[in-house]
């Protein structure tokens, strides 16, 4: 490990670097940044064991044989980036990715086993719960303890107690020792004390999770203040919205490599992408090592797929029989449960999301076609059966409730074997677990022959650069109308709009203008249109210009 004075050697050279075009200086550098860990796995409890160890035994009931005692973990690998004054930084990433290991290095807690760690400015930073507490101590001698270590004198702690007691709302538990607090109470004092400290650059490190709804969005607008100031800030946090709406750019930390550093919307997205695609990837292993053969068509009719619109290839796609099945997504709940009944003289054996290519599975993105398959056995012969599912967000509310019935798409009549589609051509959901229960019942929807309740689910993650809040996603377009006034006072309505229409003439235009500059010739009729295009143009901006005495 490099020497503290060889780690900041160059600090200065560093700190003097500045962006020409916004002169605001990197208050914060790393260069070839690495970190190095041993992980013990096995350390002697006694002198015996120590002593021991020393002639080569092992304990072999602790550690098995073929795992070295030792083991060299990189938390940071020759990492790159600078912060400069003012700016809003988040850094996310998977457990065990570096985050924290990086605001330690910032924070001068540790040092890097190679590369140089350039800081300049007051730090305030808050790491984890109860860092730079004594549990002995009360909540007011643990205010001006943290502010002695932080250089600040008696004097000035008492002109900033108040301040830090009004923000925490611990004014009934103050003089009580910090080892009874709960992890909230604790959360709560240790960020109004790093905020009072008047830092230039505030560190926050996924601790604002275990504060209460209220508590977090104080935090969060005291942050925003702070942003406003032109204070640095740097975020960590497992809340992807909170980093894209609170920082102006992202770090994306993976196994101790910085993956992207970019705008924080992008870098979200392109993490989300990523971490979706490894969810899926988790649950195709699991689906393949649960059902390792699955045969390729299941016998018997499929009375509604071709009415309902399915492919040949999502129609020929089979459920496996649900004995296979390990969990519940897959396999019906067993007959007799609190959550299945009917009367049985026709039963749903299995229920089966497909994607566009007719494959199994549990993951979908706003958009997806989604394909909901309900295998069912027919005991006897059942005229115009009514199959039914309700869709759940988050298990409680309810999103819709179809049936072939409602839907117009009667079955003359179910016996033996067979699966009827629900098909979804673009899934409208938005990002959250969806439970889904299954019915069949007769014509009249009077008799019920089978009802599984809240018992199969699945997952829809978000799309890239789509809608982020509520349950669903409207197929719709913006428009806009801007009202200005005509030169004799009277309100002139000027459409701005962005839908298909004007998109397609401004494709239109823009092939004309295209075709005239690689030197094609252009028809009477296309130079008339740029012309009159031109025209409409210039007389609406005249219309729209403001005029002397007229208010706009």
């Amino acid at each position: 490990m490099q020497s503290t004075s060889n780690v900041y050697a160059e600090s200065d050279r560093l700190r003097a670097e500045e962006d020409s075009s916004s002169g605001r200086q990197k208050i914060i550098k790393f260069s070839n940044v690495s970190k190095k860990f041993v992980l013990h796995h096995q350390r002697p409890r006694s002198f015996q064991e120590a002593l021991v160890s020393l002639f080569g035994r092992r304990d072999i009931s602790r550690r098995p044989a073929d795992m070295p005692r030792n083991e060299t973990f990189w938390a940071l690998r020759n990492v790159n980036f600078g912060i400069r004054e003012g700016e809003a930084v988040g850094i996310i990433g998977a457990n065990g990715s570096g985050k924290s290991t990086t605001l330690k290095m910032i924070s001068r807690i540790l040092y890097p086993t190679s590369g140089v760690v350039s800081v300049r400015g007051r730090i305030s930073a808050l790491l984890e719960l109860g860092a730079g507490f004594h549990s002995d101590l009360t909540g007011r001698e643990n205010i001006y303890l943290n502010g002695s270590l932080l250089g600040f004198s008696r004097k000035q702690m008492d002109g900033k107690y108040a301040q830090i007691l009004d923000f925490s709302e611990l004014e009934r538990f103050i003089d009580t020792p910090v080892k009874h607090y709960s992890s909230g109470m604790y959360m709560r004092l240790g960020f109004a004390v790093a905020i009072s400290m008047e830092p230039d650059i505030l560190i926050t490190d996924e601790v604002l999770a275990v504060g209460d709804e209220d508590f977090q969005r104080k935090c969060l607008s005291k942050i925003s203040e702070f942003k406003r100031a032109g204070k640095t800030i740097i975020f960590v946090s497992h809340a992807l919205e909170a980093v894209r709406g609170l920082c102006s750019r992202a770090l994306w930390l993976e196994d101790g490599n910085l993956k992207a550093d970019g705008p924080a919307g992008e870098v979200v997205d392109r993490y989300l992408a990523y971490s979706n695609e490894k969810q899926r990837a988790r649950l195709a292993r699991e689906a393949s090592a649960a059902h390792p053969s699955v045969p390729a068509s299941t016998p018997g009719p499929a009375p509604d797929s071709a009415a309902n619109g399915a492919t040949p290839a999502e129609a020929a796609q089979a459920p496996p029989p649900h004995e296979q099945a390990e969990d519940r997504r897959l396999g019906p709940p067993p007959i007799g449960a609190a959550n299945r009944w009917g009367t049985q003289e026709a039963q749903i054996t299995g229920v089966y999301f497909l994607d566009a290519e007719g494959k199994q599975s549990g993951l979908f993105v706003t958009g997806d076609r989604l394909i909901i398959r309900i295998a069912y056995v027919a005991h006897e012969r059942i005229e115009q059966p009514t199959f039914g599912l309700a869709l759940y967000r988050q298990g409680v509310i309810q999103v819709n409730g179809p049936n072939n019935k409602f839907a117009r798409r009667p079955i003359p009549f179910i016996q033996g074997n067979g699966y009827v589609d629900y098909i979804v051509p673009k899934l409208p959901l938005l990002e959250g677990n969806y439970d889904v229960s299954v019915s069949l019942y007769d014509q009249a929807l009077i008799t019920c022959f089978d009802f599984h309740d809240h018992w199969y689910h699945f997952e829809v993650q978000p799309r890239l650069g789509g809608e982020r809040y509520g349950i669903v996603e409207f197929e719709s377009t913006w428009t806009h109308t801007a009202q200005k006034y005509n030169p004799d006072g009277s309100k002139a309505s000027v459409p701005q709009a962005f839908g298909s229409d004007h998109e397609q003439l401004a494709d239109a235009q823009l092939a004309t203008v295209t075709a005239a500059l690689a030197g094609e010739e252009l028809s009477a009729a296309a130079e008339a249109n740029v012309e009159l295009d031109l025209a409409r143009n210039r007389e609406q901006e005249e219309a729209t210009r403001p005029h002397a005495g007229i208010g706009i």
